[in-house]
């Protein structure tokens, strides 16, 4: 029989992926996890900031950032800068970086929905691709006889109908759910 467990498994994992690019959108409010896709290269490697400082959301428009090793403020102050998806500029007083996070202007909050619009593209074409894999797998056992015509059929058709809806409608959920929270003023 066929074990359609393990493409369950890479569809859940991409959809987390996907839950974690929203994440990353920011809304107008501070929130630590803006900073996540941020990677300061210190001692001559790049390392995701959360192995080199503490980030903090003290205010609603404020992110604070607390370099563990305070050498490293220079680097993680231009990494935050040089990420131009965010549009932020931090400043730092020689311990803590301030990270102001400016409002959203209507025109900033339409370009944010479209990147969210390409966040939820790439998610379908990896539900796609975990789809093909699937159905690769299928014809593989049917042409070793392992599997009859009419299993092939039922599999595909329970692949489309069952985990492929319901990870759309999961996609589309979430999109819904972050669009409404980026144009809310």
């Amino acid at each position: 029989m066929f074990d359609t467990k393990h493409y369950q498994d890479k569809m859940d994992h991409a959809f987390s992926h996907f839950e974690d690019e929203l994440k990353k959108v920011r809304t107008g409010r501070a929130h630590p996890d803006m900073l996540s896709g941020v990677a300061p290269e210190v001692y001559g490697q790049r390392m995701p900031i959360n192995q080199v400082a503490n980030v903090t959301a003290p205010e609603a428009q404020q992110l604070l950032v607390t370099p563990f090793d305070p050498s490293n403020i220079a680097a993680i102050t231009q990494a935050i800068r040089d990420d131009q998806t965010l549009g932020l500029n931090p400043s730092d007083d020689g311990r803590v970086i301030r990270v102001p996070i400016p409002a959203l202007t209507e025109e900033r909050r339409r370009e944010l929905v479209k990147q969210l619009g390409e966040k939820v593209e790439s998610a379908r074409i990896a539900m796609r691709q975990v789809r093909q894999d699937a159905f690769k797998e299928l014809k593989r056992k049917k042409d070793a006889k392992e599997l009859s015509e009419n299993d092939v059929t039922r599999i595909e058709k329970d692949f489309d109908h069952n985990m492929m809806t319901e990870y759309q409608g999961k996609i589309d959920a979430a999109f819904k759910a972050k669009e409404q929270e980026v144009m809310t003023v």
